[in-house]
């Protein structure tokens, strides 16, 4: 069986775990909208890099 021959650092332990950690998702503001959203993402009124992606229900 495999016994370490040395302790583990906290430095060497933490450095092994720091994937683990929780990410900040990438939120960006709309200066169009004026809200916040997730960037790369299409605006809920449906516009991406200041151009309308989807169309209005309306107009059918």
């Amino acid at each position: 069986m495999a016994v370490p021959k040395r302790k583990t650092s906290k430095a060497k332990k933490r450095s092994r775990r720091n994937h683990k950690g929780l990410k900040v998702p990438p939120i960006v503001f709309d200066k169009a909208s004026g809200e916040f959203k997730l960037s790369h993402h299409i605006t809920p009124n449906g516009q991406y890099k200041d151009r309308k992606i989807t169309k209005d229900e309306d107009s059918n």
